[in-house]
């Protein structure tokens, strides 16, 4: 009878061993089983920057075992290459402008999502006092410019209006933090920029308005991947569009509540600085058409015509994800 017993417990102990070993097995191997989206993004990624804060997109991609890890990036073109090479699967928002300048340097792309043109999000501004009042008196002054933002070609496109040559400034390029820099302290004699940094020195500075893009650059914003991430992870990206587009109408929906959250992302701007911002947003997101990359090549053959390109770029030889 005791035989029994201790026979009983030895069985029952060794049943015991192997589901604490299976689960084990089954732990790790759903662990390994579990994906990563690999997201890059600038301070200037609204919509990127709401999900993260929320948390929103991390809920809904968990449900299919995807996990989120979040890179941020200074600017767009870091932003691509990192991209290019492998580093990331997603990159949020860049300027229109970005993906030209990677094409050039021989980056794959894929479109993945679009934002609606936002043409005033951008402008050129002097200080109030400027002796300069046109586009045409912007012949021979230093002007701040970001590299390869969409700034850069709207200035461009401003000065080609007033019958300027790119040659026909000194541009200084300078990340948008040393612009406003540069341009509070009067080294340079105009600036530039888009939002937020646009309704920021508005608000805090008594500048002019030269132009901004309406007529001259839609400034639309685009989020990439790559072709091999589009192929292999349709139900992953359909989940992120969807996610883009009902942020981009929350936002627009819930101004205050927006600019409240982005407020302290973006350098404790105060609510008033950010909802003027976003007002020159359309946060609209769109799909990519192969067919509809017009801008995209006005870009190209304006850089490469200003010698800025090292050579032509054909906008239309990407990739382009379809929901």
């Amino acid at each position: 009878m005791q035989l029994k017993v201790l026979v009983k417990r030895a069985l029952a102990r060794h049943l015991a061993a192997i589901v604490t070993v299976a689960t084990a097995l089954a732990c790790t191997s759903a662990a390994h089983a579990e994906e990563k989206l690999r997201i890059g993004f600038q301070k200037s990624s609204t919509l990127i920057a709401v999900l993260k804060t929320q948390g929103t997109l991390e809920r809904e991609l968990n449900k299919q075992g995807i996990s989120v890890s979040w890179h941020e990036f200074p600017s767009g073109l870091p932003l691509l290459e990192s991209l290019n090479v492998g580093n990331i699967d997603l990159s949020a928002d860049v300027a229109d402008t970005v993906p030209v300048f990677a094409q050039a340097a021989g980056a794959r792309l894929t479109y993945f999502a679009r934002e609606a043109p936002s043409p005033s999000a951008q402008a050129i501004v002097v200080h109030k006092d400027s002796k300069l009042s046109s586009l045409a008196d912007l012949k021979g002054r230093k002007v701040a410019v970001t590299k390869a933002a969409g700034s850069h070609y709207l200035l461009i496109a401003a000065l080609q209006s007033a019958g300027l040559k790119f040659s026909d400034i000194e541009p200084a390029y300078l990340t948008p933090a040393d612009g406003r820099a540069a341009f509070e302290n009067r080294k340079v004699d105009a600036w530039v920029t888009w939002e937020p940094f646009l309704s920021g020195v508005q608000r805090q500075l008594p500048t002019r308005t030269l132009a901004d893009g309406k007529g001259l650059a839609q400034y639309q914003r685009y989020y990439l991947t790559t072709q091999a991430y589009a192929i292999k992870h349709q139900p992953v990206l359909k989940t992120v569009f969807n996610e883009l587009q009902k942020t981009g109408q929350w936002v627009k929906a819930h101004p205050g509540e927006a600019a409240k959250l982005l407020g302290p992302l973006w350098g404790n701007l105060d609510v008033a600085t950010v909802e003027a911002a976003n007002q020159r947003r359309t946060y609209q997101i769109l799909p990519v058409e192969a067919d509809k990359l017009d801008e995209q090549q006005r870009i190209a053959d304006t850089f490469f015509e200003a010698g800025l390109l090292p050579a032509k770029v054909d906008a239309a030889d990407v990739q382009v994800w379809k929901p």
